[in-house]
């Protein structure tokens, strides 16, 4: 049993009614960039060489909870903005 044409016109036309022409480049794109991150997060997990340690602004070392900390924090800055 394979897919025809018919069929895969019939769910890209259900996918238009849904999304709408104007917002289907958008959804491609937030598609596209979370496998290429999906991708990307499978790909360092399976290197065995450890991350280099993150530094700020100052050049000081900080820890990747730090980091993660600060970059929330900076999400959360241009999300209210």
């Amino acid at each position: 049993m394979s897919i025809g044409i018919w069929q895969i016109v019939l769910v890209l036309v259900i996918i238009l009614i849904i999304f709408g022409a104007g917002k289907l480049p958008r959804v491609a794109g937030d598609l596209a960039k979370g496998i290429k991150n999906f991708k990307s997060g499978m790909a360092d997990d399976s290197s065995d060489k450890p991350a280099a340690p993150a530094a700020d602004q100052n050049g000081k070392t900080i820890s990747a909870s730090e980091s993660a900390d600060a970059s929330l924090s900076e999400k959360d800055k241009a999300a209210q903005s």
